[in-house]
């Protein structure tokens, strides 16, 4: 029997498998800088929660070694490039040939830091392996589609087709921080893409990872006049998805807790983003909610971090070239709007009506929601 690796696999890609091997858990993250691992480097570049966890859903039993090799990018790998199955060596996908210019030290051939598909090398035979009876037990594979700097809409019309040509059993849609820091900000939109990310990957049976996020205002220390027309947004983002979490059975991550806000050691310099704790603390929560539906394989990640946290000069650094430039690009756009925002928000202070404020937000909410077309009923995984 001749097993495609995805739907938009060329026939090149095929690879032969005996019937009585199982399809391997596929898992595929789609979001914003969050998903791409910002804020936990290594070597060569980012790591993050997906990674982590994705590593944690390799069999425990001897069938992986537990160690992934990350192959390709979001960026650089073609919309449905094709899986390459544990042990495979012949007809390797392109994306991976390409990636072999990028090899880490100590890592091997084709394997890069950060945002990538991850594709868990056989270790010794382990119970269901092929050196003892039954079947083997594939390691999972691993495809990240999130990009820095993604809105709901990037998700919608460029990472959810190539997901969906994936074919993955489990997928998370972590996003919305980004739209919150945008002029264009409205969340009828938000809500009409994201519902259709959700109903297109649940159509299929895919299970869904999503998470509800910290207000960027409060995380950034704005005053209150800036801070509070932020967190009107971010309100109403995390609404919106507890609402689809809701409707689409999705395993559901309340990351707006002010516990995990307020853990400064769960952050990284720009406060934007975890730190490697704060992405081990995601993907150890997540493995702990899917270990209980059954759909985890192996031990969970380990919660401490493995490297030093940044230095005070690297902070520093950071404040000095990247967070400038973040800055530069938000004054030209969430800038304006946002001293409008303050402006009308000190008005209303002054007058007693700030409510007044928090009822149109809760009403253009209803209005969005109400809009929503009628979920279909869900598929299960494998149907």
């Amino acid at each position: 029997m001749t097993v495609y690796v995805n739907s938009g696999a060329p026939r090149e890609a095929a690879t032969p498998v005996e019937p009585s091997v199982p399809r391997p858990l596929r898992f595929a993250a789609l979001g914003d800088s969050l998903t791409a691992g910002v804020g936990d480097r290594v070597d060569g570049g980012w790591r993050g929660w997906a990674v982590l966890l994705a590593e944690a859903l390799t069999p425990a039993d001897g069938d992986g070694d537990g160690t992934a090799a990350l192959r390709g990018s979001a960026q650089d790998a073609p919309h449905g490039a094709g899986v390459v199955p544990p042990g495979r060596t012949d007809g390797v996908a392109a994306a991976d040939r390409r990636d072999d210019r990028t090899a880490i030290p100590g890592r091997g051939p084709g394997s890069v830091a950060g945002i990538g598909h991850v594709s868990v090398p056989p270790g010794p035979p382990g119970p269901h392996s092929p050196g003892r009876s039954g079947p083997a037990v594939p390691a999972p594979a691993f495809h990240n589609f999130a990009t820095s700097g993604a809105l709901t809409r990037d998700v919608r019309a460029v990472q959810t087709p190539a997901a969906l040509a994936f074919a993955p059993d489990i997928a998370s849609v972590v996003v919305g921080v980004n739209d919150t820091l945008r002029r264009s900000f409205d969340i009828a939109s938000i809500a009409r893409a994201l519902d259709e990310v959700c109903a297109a990957l649940t159509a299929r049976g895919t299970v869904l990872l999503t998470a509800c996020l910290p207000d960027p205002g409060v995380m950034l220390g704005l005053p209150a006049p800036l801070a509070r027309p932020l967190a009107r947004r971010q309100r109403a983002v995390n609404t919106l998805v507890h609402t689809l979490s809701a409707r689409y059975g999705a395993v559901h991550l309340h990351a707006a807790d002010p516990a995990w806000v307020a853990d400064r050691s769960l952050w990284s310099a720009d406060r934007l983003h975890p730190g490697e704790r704060g992405h081990r603390m995601i993907a150890a929560q997540f493995h702990a909610m899917l270990t209980a539906r059954g759909l985890t394989l192996g031990p969970p990640p380990p919660r401490e971090p493995q490297r030093p946290p940044p230095s005070r000069t690297e902070a520093l650094l950071w404040l000095a070239t990247a967070g400038a430039g973040w800055m530069v690009r938000r004054s030209t756009d969430l800038l304006p709007e946002l001293l409008w925002l303050a402006g009308a928000e000190v008005r209303h202070l002054v007058r007693g009506t700030a409510a007044r404020l928090d009822l149109r937000a809760d009403l253009a909410l209803t209005r969005a929601l109400t809009a929503l077309p009628p979920a279909a009923p869900l598929a299960r995984m494998g149907e």
